[in-house]
């Protein structure tokens, strides 16, 4: 990617095999980050189009990209003249262990006009983000075996 401004990763590991990561991770309905609520239009695949919504303004447009199954894809928001991307990696560890990657890039000719937000809404809270989906997996996979 071209004219990048900021770029924050950030990764962790989860009690879980890499199939059940992927699984859980790309139903839309396990994505839990209040006050947002997430809708998908049509299946997990690449070239579908998603919707967030957060209170008190306009509903984000997404499209998922890239889509590797059961080792990555790619989730695109355009902005004007630039682009935030959510890049997303499963690498097994071993059979019950999956290391969970999330790069988040801002890019493009006006990406500098989105940098503090995107700076404050993902940049120090990315670690504990991750962490809270690692447990949320980890919690949703001991359920299902029990």
């Amino acid at each position: 990617m071209n004219d990048v401004v900021y770029e924050v990763e950030h990764s962790v590991e989860a009690l879980v095999s890499s199939t059940f990561a992927w699984d859980w991770r790309t139903d839309v309905k396990n994505w839990d980050d209040p006050p947002a609520q997430f809708q998908l239009d049509g299946p997990f695949a690449a070239g579908s189009w998603g919707t967030t919504r957060l209170p008190g303004q306009e509903p984000l447009r997404w499209q998922i990209r890239d889509v590797q199954p059961w080792r990555s894809f790619v989730i695109e928001m355009r902005l004007d003249r630039a682009t935030l991307s959510f890049e997303w990696r499963f690498d097994a560890v071993s059979d019950r262990h999956t290391r969970l990657s999330q790069r988040i890039v801002l890019a493009g000719d006006n990406a500098a006009a989105y940098a503090p937000q995107v700076r404050e809404a993902f940049g120090s809270n990315l670690p504990d983000g991750m962490s809270r989906i690692a447990a949320a997996m980890a919690s949703a996979s001991s359920q299902s075996a029990g």
